[in-house]
């Protein structure tokens, strides 16, 4: 891969992140389903393979041998964004998550991906969301649209349809008062979980304990596709911070079809009390 400059066009780094996601996504699939896969808990409690650990070092040497003056948050090995570069404050600011998803993935469960988000003074510019094993390839850059395997997305254009359902994380129900209308679903992946927001197919969509690599993209490809996400305290996680340690902060997101619909959403969840 060869090197280009900071101010490189958002089209060609989409370009270069989807080519990349779709490279990590062949490399976890050749660890898929191995039985001798060694994988272990974090102190967090959250699980981690050895897939995850080398899809993020393809992912990171990646980018760093083609943006190497620009700034990199990984779940993985890299949490906390450094100050460096040419800059005070990075311009440009690189967010994976290179298994998303990875306790489906080590149950021989479909659903999990590779997310890759830049970030622009520290808001989401482009995403890229690959489910290699549901052959989905979710892209957005901002004021530009989203797409899915390159057909624009358009999350309002279902939203009349009779079928629809409630994507959730399994701690939605243990944490939270729900009286959503439709069935629920339990994904496994976050992100997957607003990309069922992005398309249309889920009317909302909402993670109790997400971290900013989960929905840095997801918050992109929503907004892009007509759809509304946010925090369930109203606050932001953008922009990005510098010396932030991300693995620490948990954040509880809710997106849907339209502005409406999350109105309506906020009255159907709520938290438990204390």
């Amino acid at each position: 891969m060869d090197r280009v400059e900071i101010s490189s066009p958002p089209g060609e780094a989409l370009e270069f992140a989807s080519r990349l996601a779709q490279q990590a996504g062949e490399l976890l699939s050749n660890y898929y389903q191995r039985p001798d896969l060694v994988s272990s808990l974090k102190t967090d409690r959250t699980l981690v393979s050895e897939a995850d650990l080398a899809a993020d070092n393809l992912i990171k040497n990646a980018l760093q041998q083609r943006y190497p003056d620009q700034g990199l948050i990984s779940e993985e090995t890299n949490s906390t964004l450094q100050p460096g570069g040419q800059q005070d404050e990075l311009q440009y600011t690189w967010v994976i998550d290179p298994l998303d998803g990875t306790t489906n993935f080590c149950l021989g469960l479909h659903t999990w991906g590779v997310l890759i988000t830049r970030c622009c003074n520290g808001w989401p510019e482009l995403a890229v969301l690959h489910f290699p094993l549901l052959n989905e390839l979710y892209t957005a850059r901002r004021n530009h649209g989203a797409w899915l395997n390159e057909k624009p997305l358009n999350s309002r254009a279902k939203q009349d349809r009779p079928i629809t359902f409630f994507a959730c994380c399994s701690r939605t129900h243990r944490h939270y008062q729900v009286n959503v209308p439709f069935k629920a679903r339990i994904l496994g992946s976050a992100a997957y979980s607003f990309c069922m927001v992005a398309r249309g197919a889920a009317a909302i969509a909402f993670e109790s304990q997400t971290k900013i690599w989960d929905i840095a993209g997801a918050w992109l490809l929503v907004t892009e596709a007509g759809g509304s996400i946010e925090l369930i305290d109203y606050s932001l996680p953008f922009p990005l911070q510098v010396d932030k340690s991300y693995d620490r902060q948990s954040y509880a997101c809710l997106s849907a079809v339209s502005q409406d619909m999350l109105a309506k959403a906020r009255r159907w969840i709520q938290a438990n009390p204390i």
